[in-house]
């Protein structure tokens, strides 16, 4: 099939992504061979343009809904993509003015009698059951109550966890951000993190080029098919 072997693509890739909404419905010959057209051709481009930017199933969620006439509805999907990147860049901004308000040297000096599990993860917005997760995973070292048992967070656990919780909604996995934080305590220093934080830079302006890249294609599907 010409149209799949123009983009290294299956034959069954093909049928699936038709099947799916992503290319609008074939039609048949009387031996109910699928016929392609340059309109196909130039909704898979418009696709796998958009795949890039905004991941799979949004895609394929943008591009059904422009197949079944629903145009509003694709633009809702794409606006969705573009407030996602925002929020990523705001979050990498959030991450950046953490780091310049940690002075380098010695950790923080602790706050009176730390800080607890509950308000803590009250404060992250996230689970206690989280910062379970991440003390087991090395993200933050909180000391024992000797009388209590309980979990007591000082000043500079706070701010791995605070880190930690950024990076993670930055994308990054627990085992990439342990290293990175246990690389800032031994070292007394931040500079670990700068070439994390040039790489996430770096994902971000290249999911916003591919966001251009997929609405430059699904631009010129819209105008074949006079949307």
């Amino acid at each position: 099939m010409d149209l799949a072997r123009g983009h290294g693509l299956s034959t069954q890739a093909v049928r699936n992504y038709e099947e799916a909404g992503v290319l609008p419905a074939a039609d048949r010959t009387p031996h109910g061979y699928r016929v392609y057209t340059p309109l196909h051709a130039a909704a898979l481009r418009a696709f796998l343009a958009l795949v890039p930017g905004h991941g799979h199933p949004a895609a394929t969620a943008i591009m059904r809904a422009v197949n079944e006439g629903a145009p509003e509805e694709a633009y809702r999907l794409i606006d969705g993509s573009h407030v996602q990147l925002l929020d990523d860049r705001r979050t990498l901004q959030a991450v950046e003015n953490a780091l310049r308000d940690l002075e380098p040297g010695p950790a923080m000096a602790s706050a009176p009698g730390g800080t607890f599990i509950g308000p803590l993860a009250e404060q992250l917005g996230i689970r206690p059951a989280t910062l379970r997760k991440w003390e087991r995973a090395g993200l933050v070292r909180p000391r024992r109550d000797p009388l209590t048992g309980y979990r007591v967070y000082d000043a500079a656990d706070v701010r791995d966890a605070r880190l930690a919780h950024q990076l993670r909604r930055g994308g990054y996995l627990l085992e990439q951000i342990a290293p990175l934080l246990a690389q800032v305590r031994a070292a007394g220093g931040l500079e670990p993190l700068e070439a994390a934080l040039s790489d996430w830079h770096g994902r971000l302006s290249a999911r916003g080029r591919a966001l251009l890249a997929g609405a430059a294609e699904l631009e010129a599907y819209l105008r074949l098919i006079g949307k």
